[in-house]
């Protein structure tokens, strides 16, 4: 290898820092409402740093600052930087972290006390309130929004724990990452501590988990702390096992939200106490209070389970970015497919690639074929009559299994039959009650269609339009698909994950069909003789900007999972081979696509090549914040949104609610992130009842 480690992962260029707020002038600051005029004998100031600067917990965009409170005497120890305290605001008891002690304030008016301590555990250190202000700034939000995502509520029993003691992490005695010319140079960096960013595209087959814990474990191993984001908790639980066999059994802690709040609180203390290196985890492990970061990894970042649905809606990538350029942490964004951000990162330069040689690929991955869903060639072939795929996929799931290895059968809806029309003019079949789609949810003639909005029962149902009693389906889904292979393959066992059944993690080696759905895959021992890939059309046709890139992705993760083509691997795709899609799931080339719709994106203005806001909202309320933004800007729509849409903090849904969409250069997005929130702190001022959603980078703007 010509470059060097110390040359490719080089820091990058120095890159200025955004400067923190500047305190607000005097006359400026706001004023803490005044409690009652305490006597002299009850409370005196403390005697060192008597001003705590508080971030009080109120979500309103105009009250989004800090705020000095005096520090009584006899709770001066205890309100340290960083600790949970009580204070009276606008005459009521309100949560808050002390950010900071002063001994003076630049208030001039009298300040308020604090009336408790909660607790001095210093939860809240510098470095994870600096990454929180920053991404309430990106994302036009609130830092104490920002502050429910990332720091756990408490629990007193926890903290008066004694925690065990963990030895350090063991550094990976080998490592896999040689099939990446780039991968050894990016372990070096690691070791060594340096800002390395890089964009990792995982080869057909390979053990992902492992080579993160590898990542990690180097990291950890050189003095620094890793965090590893993935999208559920099926992947939390493989890269964890992996990062106990690499590291230690007690060298790494998961975060998840369904461990129950006690449980969570006990493993995120150990973070911040620094009692732990390695932390694996789902979107909030993103904020994670690690010592010293060295390695910010995120796992398949075109997941949406990366995107918060709570406001103010950050991404779990966009927080490692703000997170590695902060702390001078490396960024390792990995998956077997790429989005248009990842490769943005490339092609600015910012990130380097580590991908492998175009031999290593080919000699990894399984063949693919494509197949069109031509309804009248599909009809004149027998297999594809019977179980809904065309013989050539017929024939490479019956020679998996004739050699003893699992097929999986990925199918993108759930359910029996989630769509039908009428049998006699094929008009879709909707409820008599509130107009919504028909499905049938199981086999059978006692089955009644059932609607999938309101879940009422049509037993006696007759078309609208020609009266007719008969039903055909629209779709077909999981469920439907496993009895269909299971008539036509009846001496081979068939299982199903997700789309209403439990999802399986692993299955065993040997011969079965496994109908999934994506995001559902299991994980077969030995890896699957073949993965069919149905209804690739309905997952293209989507009218979702990432419809292309998302149906890659969720392409990729299941043939990643199919033995190599040396070894007899096939993968059988049922849509247009014209499409781009499918080209490069044909050539497995997923840094092309991402390019290539990097390109197209650029080229029509959209995100990630411009900065994009959605403003969701009652139309007066939309144009009253749209008024305030600069005359620069582009505003797109407005477009109605479905009906009885429910928007944050309204008590019922709105009707009639509408979106417009804004964008500007990406050289503007910190300003327009900056004039949005003041648009809705003027709002807030104003004390305005309508509610306005606003969204920075929405992974689905249309």
């Amino acid at each position: 290898m010509s470059e060097t480690g110390e040359a490719l992962f080089a820091a990058p260029a120095p890159v200025a820092k955004p400067d923190p707020p500047a305190p607000a002038a005097p006359s400026a600051k706001p004023t803490t409402p005044p409690t009652t005029k305490p006597l002299r004998n009850e409370r005196l100031p403390a005697a060192e740093r008597p001003v705590a600067t508080v971030a009080v917990d109120v979500n309103l965009a105009h009250l989004d600052r800090t705020f000095d409170y005096q520090v009584p005497e006899q709770l001066a120890a205890d309100a340290v930087p960083g600790a949970r305290v009580r204070v009276r605001f606008a005459g009521r008891l309100v949560d808050g972290f002390v950010l900071a002690r002063e001994d003076t304030s630049e208030h001039e008016g009298r300040l308020g006390w604090l009336e408790k301590v909660v607790s001095p555990e210093p939860v809240l250190g510098p470095e994870l309130a600096g990454l929180c202000r920053a991404v309430a700034d990106r994302y036009a939000g609130t830092l104490a929004d920002v502050l429910r995502l990332a720091v756990p509520p408490r629990h007193a029993r926890v903290e008066a724990e004694t925690p065990p003691e963990r030895p350090a992490p063991r550094a990976p005695a080998q490592h896999g990452w040689g099939a990446y010319p780039r991968g050894p140079a990016l372990l070096e960096a690691l070791a060594d501590g340096r800002g390395a960013h890089a964009v990792w595209q995982a080869l057909p087959g390979e053990d992902w988990p492992t080579r993160l814990a590898e990542a990690a474990a180097t990291t950890a191993a050189g003095g620094r702390s890793a965090v590893i984001v993935v999208p559920d908790r099926r992947d939390l639980d493989r890269v964890q096992a992996a990062c106990e066999a690499v590291a230690g059994a007690d060298a790494v802690v998961a975060l998840a939200a369904d461990l129950g709040p006690a449980e969570r609180y006990r493993r995120w203390l150990a973070v911040a106490r620094g009692d732990v290196r390695i932390v694996v985890g789902t979107r909030a492990s993103a904020f994670a209070p690690v010592r010293d970061p060295g390695l910010i990894a995120v796992w398949d970042d075109g997941d949406d389970s990366h995107a918060e649905p709570r406001a103010p809606y950050p991404h779990a990538r966009d927080v490692a970015m703000t997170r590695a350029h902060r702390d001078g942490a490396a960024l390792l964004v990995a998956g077997f497919a790429r989005t248009a951000e990842a490769a943005l990162l490339v092609a600015s330069g910012w990130a380097h690639d580590v991908v492998a040689d175009r031999a290593t690929v080919r000699a990894r991955g399984p063949r693919v074929t494509a197949i069109g869903e031509d309804d009248r060639q599909l009809m004149r072939d027998p297999a594809a009559r019977a179980a809904r795929v065309p013989s050539v996929a017929f024939e490479a799931a019956r020679a998996a299994l004739t050699a003893g290895a699992p097929v999986l059968v990925q199918v993108p809806r759930r359910g029996y039959l989630p769509a039908v029309a009428c049998g006699n003019c094929r008009e879709p079949a909707r409820c008599r009650r509130c107009a919504g789609p028909l499905a049938l949810p199981s086999h059978g003639d006692a089955a009644a269609p059932t609607c999938r909005w309101c879940g009422h029962p049509d037993p006696g149902y007759r078309c609208g339009a020609c009266g007719s009693p008969r039903l055909r389906a629209l779709a077909v889904g999981s469920e439907r698909t496993a009895e269909e292979l299971g008539r036509s393959f009846p001496q081979t066992v068939v299982r199903t994950s997700g789309g209403g059944s439990a999802v399986l993690d692993h299955v065993p080696a040997g011969p079965a069909l496994v109908v999934a759905t994506p995001g559902a895959e299991p994980v077969a021992e030995g890896g699957y003789g073949a993965a069919l890939l149905l209804d690739g059309a309905v997952l293209l046709a989507r009218p979702e900007l990432r419809a292309g890139e998302e149906t890659l992705r969720r392409w990729f993760g299941a043939a990643a999972l199919v033995r190599p083509a040396p070894e007899g691997g096939r993968v059988v795709v049922l849509a247009d081979s014209a499409n781009a899609a499918v080209q490069a799931l044909v050539r497995w080339d997923p840094v092309g696509h991402a390019a290539t719709e990097l390109a197209a994106r650029t080229d029509l203005a959209l995100p990630p090549a411009m900065r994009m806001a959605a403003v969701d909202g009652p139309p007066t309320a939309v144009a009253d914040l749209l008024a305030a933004l600069p005359e620069t800007v582009e505003v797109l729509g407005p477009v109605e949104l479905p009906p009885g849409t429910k928007l944050p903090g309204a008590e019922e849904r709105t009707e009639g609610a509408e979106r417009c969409l804004v964008r500007v250069p990406r050289t503007e997005g910190r300003t327009l992130a900056r004039e949005l929130h003041a648009a809705q702190a003027v709002r807030s001022a104003r004390k305005e009842r309508e509610p306005v959603r606003v969204l920075l980078d929405p992974l689905d703007p249309l």
